[in-house]
């Protein structure tokens, strides 16, 4: 592949960089969507069947993984504006304080509990303690990868 300067799709190929794969840019851009729908699927279907946060995060951070191979840092930037370390911090407080929530109620640490509610439109729906748990480990591993591959293409000075 040559090297030269100008602008192929939404990346700008700067002089001295390869100009990124058609085939791979397809790909992943047909891939990209359909894993961190998947990612979700697997978060909220966790609670009945394998899944969970967890899993839905590992889905989604190969997701990440695949679009910084494709793109670099510039387009984790573009896709995911807000930091890894606030989706970072936001799982672990979301993780914590549903633990804590059980303390709260009279409960011990993590225990789970049960809620069953009234919405328009969709009738009653139960829902767990566990869902807001499961988001939290879900932003966490999220935030993990992101801030793994936003360490791993930074230049050296920006390293934290």
């Amino acid at each position: 592949m040559t090297a030269r300067p100008g602008k192929v799709g939404p990346h700008h190929v700067g002089p001295g960089e390869e100009e990124p794969s058609l085939i791979l840019a397809t790909c992943v851009g047909a891939i990209f969507h359909t894993a961190l729908l998947f990612s979700l699927f697997l978060l909220f279907a966790g609670h009945n069947a394998p899944g969970g946060g967890f899993v839905g995060g590992l889905v989604a951070g190969a997701a990440f993984v695949l679009r910084y191979v494709e793109g670099g840092t510039d387009d984790l930037g573009r896709l995911m504006p807000v930091s890894a370390t606030a989706l970072l911090g936001a799982g672990l407080t979301m993780a914590v304080g549903t633990g804590l929530a059980a303390l709260v109620v009279g409960g011990q640490f993590l225990e789970s509990g049960k809620v069953t509610l009234d919405v328009p439109l969709l009738g009653e729906v139960k829902a767990t303690s566990a869902l807001p748990f499961d988001i939290g480990v879900y932003l966490v591993v999220v935030g993990l990868v992101l801030g793994i591959l936003t360490t791993l293409g930074a230049e050296k000075g920006e390293r934290a």
